[in-house]
């Protein structure tokens, strides 16, 4: 292995393993720090946390372990994935892991770049804009457990860690990866331990990734991670092997338990098109009324794909963290959803879409898939998985982060899990 990578969540691991695997990597994601060694010819280990909303202490142990397990595989270059949209508190988690990996491997010189083009996330002059707003104008900043409501990633950062902050600003990447790496250095004198990088294209971000070349830990969104591959190919490291995923037929069932506004509209779509619903209310999970084997029963009778949802508008969520508490609400629906993928693939499930990342985290440590192949990309950022449960048959997945996909994304997500 080369290539050790770190992710926060699920789905953006996922997207990580994407990324890579689009790159040239052969790429396994895996559920949470692995037990047993890698096979010998993954390339690229991403290992699956599901540390964004814990306590800060908590997801530095778990990252911690991850780097561990990384190093003994041989890797010789790190990486810290978080969303692009750098979901966080000013407590933290990104900041506060950051600085633990970056004294863990006594690494200078690190880039923090949440950038990710595809999905029209861009940084300039230290601030993150989605499109053309401001991350805490453009409707992102509502997450129900780290709300990010400040989009200068500098002053942000800042708050969670002691660290001193550095800019690369866009002026300089532009130059190309010689003036990035020069930038770098310069930051570097000044005493800056994690340095903010501004980036608009994937052009940008090739650069960024080739002054990174023999860098020790690197930080940021799926797509700082373009460039790396470019890097271990020049050395003549890479295997230029293909994926050999397979798609899988059978029931499909979409969970979903994002509250984004890309999610809402996907859902919206899913029931304008007729097609069959039962929607979770957060009352009803707190209070134990619903019976995840009914549920799964009843998605998996019918004939056509079916939608489980608890994607409430951000009203409906915050009148419910009032009424029962933030973590209570996100613990029951969670659980609710885990049970049920447990139910669904016992009763043969083909495939299974999953959007947002804490639901698609808690499915899969439900179904505990200790590893995942990564298949072709059905949207920027959510490429299809496949995996066979304990004493399963293989089930394909789509772990969705909350805001990524067009209307259509279940239909087109199905579509490539079956393999058409």
């Amino acid at each position: 292995m080369l290539l050790g990578c770190i992710g926060d969540d699920f789905t953006g691991s996922s997207d990580l393993a994407n990324t890579l695997s689009k790159q040239g990597m052969r790429v396994t994601q895996y559920s949470g720090v692995p037990s047993v060694p890698a096979d010998p010819s993954v390339e690229a280990g991403v290992v699956a946390l599901k540390s964004r909303s814990i306590p800060a202490s908590e997801a530095i142990a778990q990252s911690l372990a991850a780097l561990e397990w990384l190093k003994a595989q041989g890797c010789t270059q790190f990486l810290f994935k978080y969303c692009s949209t750098f979901d966080s508190t000013p407590e933290g988690n990104i900041g506060p892991v950051a600085a633990a990996l970056a004294q863990a491997l006594d690494a200078r010189k690190v880039v923090v770049c949440p950038v990710f083009p595809g999905a029209g996330r861009t940084l300039y002059q230290g601030h993150l804009f989605v499109h053309d707003r401001l991350l805490n104008e453009s409707g992102l900043e509502n997450h129900p457990l780290n709300p990010m409501t400040d989009a200068d990633i500098r002053r942000w950062l800042a708050l969670q860690t002691d660290m001193k902050v550095g800019h690369v600003g866009f002026a300089t990447v532009r130059n190309g990866a010689v003036a990035i790496g020069e930038a770098l250095a310069r930051a570097d004198a000044e005493g800056a331990r994690l340095i903010v990088v501004d980036a608009l294209s994937d052009a940008d971000l090739m650069e960024i990734g080739a002054a990174l070349d023999g860098a020790p830990l690197i930080t940021g969104g799926s797509g700082i991670a373009m460039g790396l591959p470019d890097n271990f190919r020049r050395q003549g490291l890479l295997s230029g092997e293909g994926s050999t995923w397979q798609g899988v037929e059978g029931p499909c069932v979409v969970l979903s338990g994002s509250c984004s506004t890309a999610t809402r509209g996907q859902v919206a779509r899913h029931r304008t098109d007729g097609l069959p619903v039962f929607e979770i209310s957060a009352d009803d999970a707190v209070a134990g009324r619903l019976d995840a084997q009914a549920i799964a029963d009843w998605a998996l009778a019918q004939t056509a794909r079916s939608l489980v949802f608890s994607s409430a508008d951000p009203e409906q969520v915050r009148q419910a963290q009032e009424t029962h508490g933030r973590e209570t609400v996100a613990s029951a629906i969670e659980a609710l959803f885990a049970d049920i993928a447990r139910a669904l693939v016992t009763g043969g499930v083909g495939r299974l879409i999953v959007a947002g990342g804490e639901t698609s985290g808690a499915v899969v440590e439900a179904l505990d898939l200790t590893s995942l192949e990564i298949g072709p990309e059905i949207a920027p950022g959510a490429p299809a998985l496949r995996a066979v449960p304990a004493g399963g048959r293989p089930v394909a997945l789509a772990l969705k982060s909350g805001n990524f996909g067009g209307v259509n994304f279940f239909a087109e997500a199905d579509a490539v899990l079956r393999g058409h």
